[in-house]
């Protein structure tokens, strides 16, 4: 008796069932507790704000009827996601973008509809969530350029932190924001030569050093605060702010006038760095370096790449792009410095470079969905969403968690990242 071994090319991998399986648990939940067990109270959003060169009319949704509606979509949606799985395909990314921004729509009309103000700015939200997601963008590019080179970064805590602390006092000292923004670039410098010299020169385990960095730079900022700024606050904790640039007319457009062409000198310079670190990554000679020492360091020693001298200055790079986004806090977001001002972020970015798959575009756009989740808890606690405060507080970390657990996929770094090289 013959047994027929059937070819690979017969053998049909069917695609993973996460996303049809996340799809259907989607439109369950939207169907059923935000559509049939929700408010049947509207839900009203505005998409102008003061200032505006013209105002846009409110959005208003009835919240049960609506909810129901896109439930219904979304079941739609996951039944063809399962269809296209049977045919051995995968979901289309444009198909996910708009489950996601249905879902999100549904949850804002579900907690607006039964908070006790049935109204909320759109605007506002996406503009505030755009401030929330600078320094979260800062580090993550810090994390792409550090983990395209092949160099684990776990520690963007610390040079955010690092960052803020720095040009907080430089900045009071000086009497001059800009010192102070220059400043804390040079001290994510620093706190990344340390990352860089122990896990490259010293092939400490890259993991390890980056803990311990972040664990060193909560306590001497820590330290120094108790002993330094609060003995004379006002001579060292009084930093000068950045001023806001709005530019006439284009800023009065409603809804994208306030994120594009109404920022600090940090949020323009986040619109600029996200280019120049994606156009030299994929554009330049330079780029195609760094790529090829992250993805196979021997290869590229072979062909006369200073496999450890890249590495070297790119991670010490990506501590200045940490270090820049850290002054947000004190030059920006905060009158003054205090303990743990980061508050984890370092660790959202880390999570924005894998659900960005190691792109400058992909990590700027998850640094803005971790920015919005957090804007959106200020903004639904204050209108009195019927949602628990603790929940409210929590999302932000719960949408890192599932969009890095849950929504990623298989996001693969790049091939030698944590491994150390030692040239033969």
């Amino acid at each position: 008796m013959t047994t027929t071994v059937p070819s690979k090319s017969a053998i049909s991998v069917l695609p993973s069932k996460k996303t049809p399986i996340i799809f259907s648990v989607l439109a369950v939940i939207v169907l059923v507790s935000f559509g049939l067990l929700g408010n049947s109270q509207t839900a009203s959003f505005s998409l102008s704000s003061a200032g505006d060169a013209f105002s846009l009319p409110d959005l208003v949704f009835p919240g049960r009827a609506s909810n129901i509606v896109i439930g219904v979509l979304l079941a739609a949606l996951a039944a063809y996601s399962w269809m296209l799985r049977s045919k051995g395909r995968v979901l289309p990314v444009w198909s996910v973008a708009v489950g996601a921004v249905l879902f999100v729509l549904a949850f804002l009309i579900w907690v607006v509809s039964g908070a006790n103000i049935n109204s909320i700015s759109l605007a506002s939200l996406l503009a505030g969530g755009v401030v929330l997601a600078v320094p979260l963008v800062f580090g993550s590019l810090s994390g792409v350029l550090s983990e395209r080179s092949g160099v684990v970064n776990i520690a963007i805590e610390g040079q955010l932190l690092g960052g803020a602390f720095t040009a907080a006092i430089v900045a009071s000292v000086t009497q001059n924001a800009f010192a102070g923004l220059i400043a804390a670039g040079l001290a994510g410098a620093v706190v990344s030569l340390v990352l860089a010299l122990f896990s490259i020169k010293y092939l400490v385990n890259q993991i390890i050093v980056g803990v311990v960095l972040n664990v060193l730079v909560s306590g001497i900022t820590g330290f120094l605060f108790t002993t330094v700024m609060q003995e004379d606050p006002q001579l060292y904790n009084s930093p000068v702010h950045l001023p806001t640039i709005a530019i006439p007319g284009l800023s009065a457009i409603p809804v994208i006038g306030p994120i594009l062409f109404k920022q600090s000198v940090i949020g323009y310079l986040m619109y600029i760095a996200v280019f120049l670190v994606w156009f030299g990554l994929y554009k330049t000679r330079w780029g195609l370096r760094v790529r090829a020492v992250g993805e196979h360091p021997k290869a590229a020693d072979t062909l006369g790449i200073k496999v450890n001298r890249t590495r070297f200055w790119n991670v010490t790079l990506g501590g200045i792009v940490a270090g820049i986004g850290g002054s947000f806090f004190t030059l920006v977001a905060i009158d003054s410095f205090t303990k743990e001002i980061s508050g984890g972020r370092g660790f959202i970015a880390l999570a924005a470079v894998i659900f960005g798959r190691w792109n400058p575009i992909g990590a700027f756009a998850a640094a803005l969905l971790f920015g919005f989740a957090d804007n959106l808890q200020v903004m639904l606690t204050i209108i009195g969403t019927p949602v628990p405060s603790q929940f409210m507080a929590m999302m932000p970390y719960l949408v890192t968690i599932f969009a890095v657990a849950g929504l990623v996929g298989r996001s693969r770094g790049p091939a030698a990242v944590g491994e150390p090289y030692v040239k033969e």
